[in-house]
């Protein structure tokens, strides 16, 4: 264990700064539930003016303690955290966790006071959780070093599960919950701002922890992406899952954008791409960060998911319930294949349809248990969930009895349950036994399509240095040129004036305004399509650069652009985004002037290779016609991998924070640059 882990997971000695002699204000907490739930190490309260606090002896100051001290806990307002932390660091302490709020959440002063205080540990090589850290729970170690009121309760189930929240309040409420179902934790650790540990970081210290199954993160936002990634791939070489429930999934951030890609690739979307790129779980629910983990511990990522189950029901509405859940989910209750429905017969059981409803044929444990392992010799279900009615209320052993037997056939396929009653006794049966229960439908969905989604950590590939300058404030023929740059070159002429000659380039043509302001040109009259002869373009040149003056008085205009007319199969929109939480990502999505409208996109972190740009492809609905889809002419889909691959690679460049195509014509051999945009990275940002 790391002095750090040490420290903060597993302190003997700690520090309680502005203890209060109050036991009932909140800054007696601390002290009040670390000796009520069995801590047998040192409390050391810091009061200036009290020399006992409720019955131990008090120190005016952090210098004054006698021997080193593992872990100060500052429950000190805000104003007067920073001098007390440079006394911590002063002392040698290792970890500071800070309880007050008013740092950088509070706007300008308390983000100088936040850094700061970060400056100051720094250089003494203190570290610190929070501020506004709830602080950290270590139930095996029966260290309860928080002020959170969960703890009033007289007992806490210990258990293997780990929270590390950035929500303090969640810490009580995922506990309570957890506690209500026989779920228990072995940690629950609060990191508030993470001025400095992060809660990738922290939740690192515990995949080494041989007291820990599973990993849970509750997040706001992801900060220091680098810290997730070191720890998705600890865990995952560890067999560890890591679980994550993540707020904002609206898309309101997106709105200032200036590309398409903006728009479309919006925090959440980036953040799904960036949990699956490095194997974290993603559930939706709240329900089930606490119903997942058994499905996943002890158990690798699919390697093929059929996105499909086998479900076996007692109850004819209840099963209806789960299927309708799991099909808005994107997961097929499937009918039993040839090989489980001869089982099934073999058994007694007559199944047709996509429910197994053994109701008529009673729900002895035995009938149970053979009806769920003929369902799990299916060769195309990634799981069998048996729905249980009002036994799993009134008859708890025998509800769960069936399929425990089951479970013990050792099947291969996971088993699991929903509840249709409220059935606490049932569910605490389940829980400790390691079968993933549900109790809810919509739960047990977002858990078997997180079970289905979950994939291993992938190997980033390399991304090659791409030698091209780009001017600080580019127009569209500077994008094209960096995209040439990277293999997507498409024909097209600058003039610099309404009269000057295109060149080679051949009628008909479409003309465009060239403005490093102007993103989008069409609805300001700067696109005009199907020019068919010299004369003609003239004409329009010198009308388009007289009404987009006038409708955009204040862009600075750069010329014309002359592009060949091009016609295609489909387009598609393809972008690059430098997304502030997670890092360079890709975007790939249905093109043209209605990309934003319905939104029909997928993304990944870049750089991604072909065969990562072929699943994209896949998943983008209007691109699925141009595989050839009821006889309809097949579009060039590797050349559009490709191409998806090349714009990827832009994630060397850290100068470059948004790069768009769209549309990308895709023909049936080749694809065309029809439109491009590039937003530099602006500086000090």
């Amino acid at each position: 264990m790391s002095e750090l882990a040490r420290a903060l997971l597993a302190p003997r000695r700690i520090a309680l700064i502005g203890a209060s002699a109050d036991p009932t204000r909140l800054t007696a907490r601390a002290q009040l539930y670390l000796r009520k739930h069995g801590f047998t190490g040192d409390i050391l309260p810091v009061h200036p003016r009290e020399t006992e606090v409720l019955g131990l002896r008090a120190y005016p100051s952090v210098a004054e303690i006698p021997g080193p001290v593992d872990l100060a806990y500052i429950l000190l307002n805000t104003q007067h955290v920073e001098g007390v932390v440079d006394a911590v660091a002063a002392k040698g302490i290792p970890a500071a966790c800070v309880l007050a709020d008013g740092f950088a959440e509070a706007g300008p002063e308390g983000a100088a006071l936040q850094a700061r205080l970060l400056a100051t540990a720094r250089t003494a090589g203190l570290r610190i959780l929070g501020p506004n850290s709830m602080g950290i729970v270590n139930l095996n170690a029966r260290i309860a070093c928080s002020v959170n009121a969960a703890l009033e309760a007289e007992s806490l189930p210990a258990g293997r599960l780990a929270l590390v929240s950035q929500s303090g309040s969640m810490m009580g409420a995922l506990m309570s919950r957890g506690a209500a179902r026989g779920i228990g934790f072995s940690h629950l650790i609060g990191t508030g701002n993470e001025a400095d540990l992060t809660a990738g970081e922290v939740a690192g210290l515990l995949v080494d922890d041989p007291d820990v199954d599973a990993i849970l993160l509750f997040l706001e936002a992801i900060r220091a992406p680098e810290h997730y990634a070191e720890l998705a791939r600890r865990a995952h070489a560890a067999g560890k899952p890591v679980i994550a429930y993540k707020l904002g999934r609206s898309p309101y951030g997106a709105e200032l954008a200036t590309s398409h890609t903006g728009a479309l690739a919006g925090s959440d979307a980036a953040a799904e791409a960036f949990f699956r790129a490095h194997g974290i779980a993603r559930v939706t629910t709240l329900e089930a960060l606490l119903e997942l983990p058994p499905l996943l511990i002890g158990r690798k990522p699919l390697t093929r998911a059929h996105r499909a189950v086998g479900v076996m029901t007692t109850t004819g509405g209840g099963g209806a319930m789960a299927v309708d859940c799991l099909g808005v989910a994107g997961i097929e209750a499937r009918a039993p294949d040839a090989t489980a429905h001869a089982a099934l017969e073999a058994a007694g059981f007559h199944p047709h349809g996509r429910l197994l409803d053994v109701t008529l044929a009673g729900t002895k444990p035995d009938r149970v248990a053979a009806a769920l392992g003929a369902l799990q010799q299916a060769t195309d279900t990634d799981l069998v969930l048996s729905v249980i009615g009002s036994s799993a209320q009134f008859r708890p052993q025998d509800s769960v009895a069936g399929i425990l037997r089951a479970r013990e056939a050792g099947g291969g396929t996971p088993i699991a349950a929903f509840l249709v009653p409220q059935a606490d006794a049932s569910l605490r049966l389940l829980a400790e036994a390691g079968i993933p229960a549900f109790r809810t439908p919509e739960s047990a969905a977002d858990c078997i399509r997180a079970w289905c989604d979950w994939r291993t950590p992938r190997a980033t590939p390399p991304a090659p240095a791409i030698a091209h300058a780009l001017p600080a404030r580019p127009d569209e023929a500077d994008a094209r040129r960096l995209f040439a740059a990277l293999g997507l070159d498409s024909p097209f002429a600058v003039l610099a004036a309404p009269e000057d000659d295109p060149g080679g380039i051949a009628f008909p043509v479409a003309l465009k305004i060239l403005s490093p302001d102007l993103a989008h040109k069409t609805e300001l009259g700067g696109v005009r399509l199907a020019i068919p002869d010299a004369a003609t373009l003239r004409q329009e040149a010198a009308a388009m650069q007289t009404r987009v003056a006038a409708a955009a008085p204040g862009a600075r205009l750069t010329g014309f652009l002359v592009q060949p007319m091009a016609r295609g199969l489909g387009e598609a929109i393809l972008g690059f985004r430098r997304d502030p939480e997670v890092g360079p990502v890709v975007l790939l999505g249905t093109g043209g002037v209605t990309a934003e409208l319905f939104r029909d996109v997928t993304l990944r972190l870049a750089p991604v290779d072909e065969a990562e740009a072929m699943e994209m492809i896949g998943e983008v609905r209007g691109l699925q016609p141009l595989a050839g889809w009821r006889g309809l002419p097949r579009g060039d889909l590797a050349a559009l991998a490709r191409a998806v691959v090349a714009v990827s690679q832009l994630a060397a460049r850290s100068d470059i924070a948004e790069a768009e195509i769209n549309p990308l014509i895709i023909g049936p051999d080749g694809v065309t640059v029809a439109d491009a945009w590039v937003v530099p990275v602006k500086e000090g940002s």
